[in-house]
């Protein structure tokens, strides 16, 4: 199998980027019709995440990007734990201050990126 290029990892950053600088109520519509829990933002994130040195590297993120990324993944990092098991519910989404502090972070790599931020969230496939 080969492995995917530099266009479909960035892709994927920036779908994963796209989910989490959405609003509150977007993301908890696009949760339900893909029927996911919230967690599964963080960890499309995580995925793209892992491929950020790479995709510097290959010139399809700009190194400005990274503090932002970084950021986001230790925000992530800090609601783990079973004693933030409410900061994953849907509902936590518009309340949790670490949503808040990543959807913004997530908006302004965004427009650094491309411009904007308020893209067509993407389809997943989600397997069961």
């Amino acid at each position: 199998m080969e492995s995917p290029g530099p266009s479909f990892r960035r892709r994927l950053l920036i779908e994963s980027l796209t989910v989490l600088a959405a609003d509150a109520p977007v993301q908890v519509g696009w949760l339900e019709k893909h029927r996911v829990m919230a967690d599964e933002i963080a960890l499309d994130f995580d995925h793209a995440f892992r491929m950020v040195e790479m995709l510097v590297r290959e010139e399809q993120v700009s190194r400005g990007a990274v503090p932002g990324l970084c950021a986001i993944d230790l925000i992530f990092s800090e609601m783990s734990g079973a004693e933030n098991a409410g900061r994953w519910a849907r509902t936590a989404l518009s309340t949790d201050e670490g949503w808040a502090q990543a959807r913004q972070l997530a908006r302004r790599i965004l427009l650094a990126e491309l411009g904007e931020w308020n893209l067509p969230l993407p389809e997943i496939d989600a397997i069961r």
